[in-house]
């Protein structure tokens, strides 16, 4: 059979397999469709950049708040650095050399990853600037208290005396 690629010719082919055509496009079109967003809790491998963030504001409030509480110290800033971020341990299938991760699928076609342990920043240090950093006692109060809270050692963190800011 001849067909003749003029436009009467592929009328006809697109007539003859119409119904071929369309399931064709439909299975492209839900293979193409995202099965989640992140809005309905997908989660990436990695965590992101402003949890790191949001937990390290969190900290440096609460032990700005505690300090500037403590006798002599004043009004207290906290800036804490991080050493690492948030670390996700996801549940894995070793087979041979190869890991993969383990994904729960629901019917619906949401998936999510399951997380086995997640353990918190880890910080690199800390700088206290206050009023009352200039006193060797106030000093020696501001460390235990930062390195109790905080896990840094001596070394690590540094204390300044400041101006009240009004």
């Amino acid at each position: 059979m001849s067909v003749r690629w003029n436009r009467e010719g592929i009328q006809a082919v697109l007539r003859r397999y119409q119904g071929l055509l369309l399931v064709l496009a439909a299975g492209l079109a839900l293979l193409l469709w995202p099965v989640g967003s992140a809005s309905e809790g997908t989660q990436s491998t990695e965590p992101a950049v402003w949890e790191d963030e949001q937990y390290v504001q969190a900290l440096e409030q609460r032990l700005s708040d505690a300090l500037s509480r403590m006798d002599g110290v004043g009004q207290a800033t906290v800036v804490l650095t991080l050493d690492q971020g948030f670390r996700r341990e996801l549940a894995g299938d070793e087979r041979g050399e190869e890991r993969e991760t383990v994904v729960i699928s629901s019917g619906t076609g949401h998936q999510e990853t399951v997380e086995v342990q997640r353990s918190a920043p880890r910080l690199q240090g800390a700088l206290v600037v206050c009023p009352g950093g200039g006193v060797a006692e106030v000093r020696l109060n501001i460390m235990r208290a930062v390195s109790a809270l905080t896990g840094l050692s001596a070394n690590q963190i540094s204390i300044c005396q400041g101006g009240n800011q009004g």
